[in-house]
């Protein structure tokens, strides 16, 4: 995790975000990617003596994301990008948020925390019981969805809990979802007739 230092207008007219950081400062470089709650963006000035970095935010990434509402002091889930040889330990994140979601409950069992959130129904449609969603960059594990409500949960163990900023959000925060880029592939290919040749009527 790191911590926000900054959010604000830059010298040029855009939004810059600082933010205090260490382990994903080695050997970083300018122009790398690191995905800030699940947002990948570009690093534009760095200290490694000072340990932290700087990411620019267009207007879309504001418009898209929820890092437009961060503030000072607020912890965020980083990560680098993933290198060729890395292990997979989730599924295919891009870092290109879909949209966001709203926390509408908590709830502790045993040393685990369910986790409710409310999306779009755009968003929900790409969203399974036991498939994959990518909550401010962390992958998880949907248990549940709720069509009724547009809403769906996860469950956080303690491991997890002590390794994301998810825990440290409240009721009614916004956060970054990112779903399963298979599902839309897969979306794609039925309604242009591929495969099975018939098309999926448009609503």
């Amino acid at each position: 995790m790191g911590q926000i230092q900054h959010l604000g207008p830059n010298r040029e007219g855009g939004y810059e975000l600082r933010i205090a950081a260490k382990t994903v400062l080695g050997g970083v470089q300018l122009g790398d990617s690191i995905s800030v709650n699940g947002t990948c963006l570009t690093v534009t000035a760095f200290d490694p003596v000072a340990s932290h970095f700087s990411v620019g935010l267009s207007p879309e990434t504001l418009r898209k994301t929820s890092l437009g509402e961060l503030g000072p002091g607020l912890p965020v889930n980083l990560e680098r990008a993933l290198q060729p040889t890395s292990r997979m330990g989730g599924h295919f994140v891009q870092g290109h948020v879909d949209g966001t979601g709203e926390i509408v409950k908590f709830e502790p069992e045993g040393d685990s925390i369910w986790v409710k959130v409310k999306t779009s129904p755009k968003l929900l449609r790409y969203i399974v019981p036991k498939g994959f969603i990518t909550v401010d960059g962390t992958s998880l594990t949907v248990v549940q969805v709720y069509d009724e409500d547009d809403c769906f949960d996860f469950m956080l163990v303690a491991y997890t809990q002590q390794k994301v900023a998810i825990p440290k959000k409240k009721v009614g925060d916004k956060v970054n979802l990112e779903v399963d880029i298979l599902g839309k592939y897969v979306e794609k290919l039925l309604r242009s007739g591929i495969g099975s040749g018939v098309a999926l009527d448009s609503s």
